[in-house]
């Protein structure tokens, strides 16, 4: 009886660069996968906070622009006038008048 050469298949080099890509792919794209869910978390984040320090500046102008206006109403105004000593004379206002042309 004759032996029997047993044939093994030889892979080609491009069989090889094709197998190392597919296991390459396989280990990358899980990888990038969770990385850009991390990274768009993370933005989320600093999206969320900028919100919340953003309503809280728009709260303290709002009560920043209310002081004003109660500090600049004339009643307050006639207030710190009397406290300083001074008072209303009616006599010394003058009214001017803009004529048309």
């Amino acid at each position: 009886m004759g032996k029997k050469k047993k044939r093994v298949a030889q892979t080609s080099k491009f069989e090889k660069l094709l197998y190392t890509l597919a296991v390459f792919l396989l280990v990358i794209a899980p990888v990038s996968i969770v990385f850009s869910k991390a990274t768009l978390a993370k933005v989320n984040f600093e999206v969320e906070k900028q919100k919340k320090e953003i309503e809280e500046q728009k709260k303290t102008n709002e009560s920043l622009a209310m002081a004003i206006d109660e500090l600049a109403s004339l009643t307050k105004i006639q207030a710190v006038a009397e406290e300083q000593g001074l008072s209303y004379n009616n006599s010394n206002i003058k009214t001017v008048v803009e004529e048309d042309s």
